[in-house]
């Protein structure tokens, strides 16, 4: 029949999958934000599904008022900031130098690289290095042995390589060196990119907790997954468990946490989404 148009059962059963894959992000995130927004009767007998019973906001008043979790959310914040602009500055700088085609010992340099991705010394060495450098107890434990990842260098190192050498050239006869080139030039023409790697590190230091857990010795210098992995595991056994010392359902207490802990995730990725594509396609391109 003219006009008639066929289904595409290809595109139902992508929709359906994509259906199915977004119901089981969202409800895990819908569901703690209901406890932690609801009454402890509803808490404690099970009422709770998709949307809060007795709106109120008690469990989240218990979390600030502690010291533990707010000092915690500021050694996050903190961690986080600091890692993520050491992991740009260090990945911007050896990635320059690896795009240019004639950088004396390029192929050996990358080869290197490269074997790092499969060849890792395990925790204890590291840990050992990191030991003997002084570094433990500090937030420079968490920084500097993952200042760089592969991954994202090999990104960047693509990206520079897409960029026009004209530029480079025409900056070199107007007599810039090579700093004033990477600082000045390159790493402005390449936000995109960089806002792109540095969604993945700023993840990566935000959701981190097996490095703190083993380099961090004072608890007060613990960021928030740590004391979020005690609450969830070891909650009446250590001072991080204030849910054993609130009259509230210690479920909402630990939920709210939880919620607390997703803002900045929620509140950055949005804004670095557009780059995300782009910068995983750059990291396939061949360089």
């Amino acid at each position: 029949m003219v006009g008639e148009r066929k289904i595409s059962w290809f595109g139902v059963i992508n929709t359906l999958i994509l259906a199915l894959v977004a119901v089981a992000t969202l409800y895990p995130i819908l569901y703690i934000t209901a406890i932690s927004l609801s009454d402890t009767v509803s808490v404690v007998q099970g009422k709770v599904f998709l949307f809060p019973k007795g709106l109120n906001f008690e469990a989240y008043g218990e979390v600030l008022k502690n010291d533990t979790i707010p000092r915690a959310y500021l050694n996050s914040v903190f961690y986080t900031a600091l890692g993520t602009f050491v992991n740009l500055l260090f990945t911007a700088v050896a990635a320059y130098p690896l795009s240019q085609k004639g950088f004396f010992g390029r192929k050996f340099f990358m080869t290197a690289i490269v074997l790092t991705m499969f060849l890792n010394p395990g925790i204890i060495p590291t840990y050992v290095v990191v030991q003997q450098l002084g570094l433990t107890d500090s937030v420079w434990a968490l920084v500097l042995p993952n200042a760089i990842w592969t991954m994202e260098l090999i990104i960047l190192k693509s990206f520079y390589e897409n960029m026009s050498t004209q530029i480079r050239e025409a900056a070199l006869i107007d007599g810039a060196s090579e700093y004033r080139i990477l600082f000045n030039i390159v790493i402005p023409l390449s936000k995109p990119a960089l806002a792109s790697i540095g969604l993945f590190y700023f993840m990566g230091h935000w959701n981190s907790f097996f490095l703190p857990l083993i380099y961090l010795n004072d608890a007060d210098k613990y960021p928030l997954q740590v004391v979020l992995r005690d609450m969830l595991i070891y909650s009446a056994e250590n001072d991080a468990g204030l849910v054993d010392r609130s009259a509230l359902a210690p479920q909402s207490i630990k939920n709210a946490t939880i919620v607390l802990s997703m803002i900045p995730v929620l509140l950055i990725y949005p804004f670095a989404q557009k780059y995300f594509a782009k910068g995983v396609m750059l990291g396939s391109e061949k360089g």
